[in-house]
């Protein structure tokens, strides 16, 4: 393996090593002593690993919700997921993907050098998604070669600085400074929440602030309200589907007592990603002020989207379960106008349900958490069904790619190239 090999696949496409190399440069740029150093990095890469364990623990337990689902009401379609159709692109496009991202995380760094927008963007996976996205496209396109990786690396440039800077406006309400950015290929559907939950929704009535009495004051801990709702929806899935159907899932656990331990475990998994949300903020904001001062001044983290968590846990929750509301809703649609049938997957809903609804929440309070919410999970149903003709021999898998994002571009840059024969 090549040094360039080596960079791309083991630096650069790890999340927890890109960031603590980011962390390292913005210490050292600021002259800080050896040990602020050591433990600046050391604690932003645990502080992701920390996140990354979170969101494996709450996916180990959406993975068996969703399949409880699907086998339970014999659902056929295509199933959204990043993971599985880059690991499909990387056979076909597998250089092409490891080249346009290389040169597209330095083209990031040259447009936040060079524009008004100072984002860098950090969500290494999500970088690898849409360098694999953009391969495919524009290789269906019918571009090869040097071409091919030049059109790419800038747009991916481009893209990890425009989103963020979309974005921002929402991201200052939400946080209420301009410290950190949201970077997510899911932004499209974070901005529409944002912009209906303004329209529809009140941001003075927050899902923070919801009353409850005394006797069920135990709700406002979010931790006990998020264990209580999902072990509820779990049981009841888990009723309907018959202890024949989870029993497949559950092994020799009680069907019922199996709900009730994957609701808890989804909570628990929340709350360890709000634990590793803590600890980079600690780190990576004091040391981009180095990054800010001596690379790219006025620079920016454009973070994950669990980033946003913390600042309304119950907007999270809100966001997941209308966004699930109307990805069922659109495959119904979906079934009627005869397109692709794309099943709603429980895990991009939940990240990307809850990022919606924590922007809808700082636009239009507890209306606009639900409202966006709801519109993300019709965003991310109808894309991809569009999406797949663009990715040609892609587009005959069983799966394409989720967050709203992937659709946005993947179709623009299709409907370009089709312009241009």
């Amino acid at each position: 393996m090549g040094f360039f090999e080596f960079l791309m696949d083991e630096v650069l496409s790890i999340p927890e090593v890109l960031v603590g190399l980011i962390v390292l440069i913005g210490l050292v740029a600021q002259r800080a002593i050896a040990s602020k150093v050591v433990s600046g990095t050391l604690k932003s890469i645990i502080g992701f690993v920390i996140l990354g364990a979170g969101a494996g623990v709450i996916i180990g337990s959406l993975d068996s919700l969703g399949g409880i689902i699907e086998d339970a009401f014999n659902i056929q379609g295509v199933i959204p997921n990043n993971e599985a159709i880059v690991a499909l692109a990387q056979q076909t496009f597998g250089a092409e993907t490891a080249l346009i991202m290389g040169f597209g995380f330095l083209a990031n760094i040259l447009f936040a050098r060079f524009t008004s927008w100072k984002y860098i963007f950090l969500t290494g996976h999500h970088t690898f998604f849409m360098a694999a996205l953009l391969s495919a496209v524009l290789g269906t396109a019918g571009m090869t070669g040097a071409p091919l990786v030049l059109v790419g690396s800038i747009t991916l440039g481009f893209l990890m600085v425009l989103m963020p800077a979309l974005g921002q406006p929402f991201m200052r309400q939400i946080t209420g400074n301009d410290d950190i950015a949201i970077g997510h290929f899911s932004t499209f559907g974070y901005i529409s929440a944002g912009l209906v939950g303004k329209w529809f929704g009140n941001k003075e009535k927050s899902t923070e602030d919801i009353k409850i009495s005394d006797r069920w004051a135990f709700l406002k801990d979010s931790l006990v309200s998020t264990a209580l709702t999902m072990v509820a929806i779990f049981i009841i899935i888990a009723v309907i589907a018959g202890s024949g159907v989870v029993t497949e899932y559950s092994g020799d656990q009680n069907y019922i007592m199996f709900s009730i331990m994957q609701g808890i475990t989804f909570a628990a998994g929340l709350s360890i990603i709000l634990l590793g949300v803590r600890m980079i903020l600690n780190e990576i904001v004091p040391a981009f002020k180095g990054i800010a001062e001596k690379i790219v001044p006025g620079a920016k983290p454009a973070l994950d989207v669990p980033i946003v968590f913390p600042y309304a846990p119950t907007a999270v929750m809100i966001g997941f379960l209308f966004s699930f509301a109307g990805g069922l809703l659109s495959m119904a649609v979906l079934g009627i106008l005869a397109l692709p049938l794309i099943i709603p997957g429980l895990v991009p809903h939940f990240f990307t349900g809850a990022g919606a609804g924590v922007f809808g929440n700082a636009t239009g309070g507890r209306i606009g958490a639900a409202v966006g919410g709801f519109v993300n999970g019709v965003l991310i149903s109808f894309l991809p069904a569009f999406l797949l003709p663009v990715l040609g021999d892609l587009g005959f898998a069983n799966t394409t790619f989720g967050d709203a994002d992937f659709g946005v571009v993947g179709i623009i840059i299709g409907f370009i190239a089709n312009l241009f024969g």
